[in-house]
C-alpha cells in the first residue's frame, strides 16, 4: 500500500464506500488510513454495531 499516495488512498476509501464495494477491501482501505495515521475519519458504518 506504500505506492499509493495519502490522497489517492483517501479518495479509494471514500469511493469503494460511495460504490459499496466488498466490506473486506473497504476495511483494508480504513486500516492502511489508520495505519498511516492520516486525519481522522468515521468508521465504516458496517463496523458500528
Amino acid at each position: 500500500m506504500n505506492l499509493l499516495s495519502d490522497e489517492v488512498l483517501l479518495d479509494a476509501y471514500f469511493k469503494a464506500i460511495q460504490l459499496k464495494l466488498e466490506k473486506d477491501f473497504i476495511l483494508l482501505l480504513y486500516s492502511e488510513i489508520q495505519r498511516r495515521n492520516l486525519p481522522e475519519i468515521q468508521e465504516p458504518r458496517f463496523l458500528i454495531v
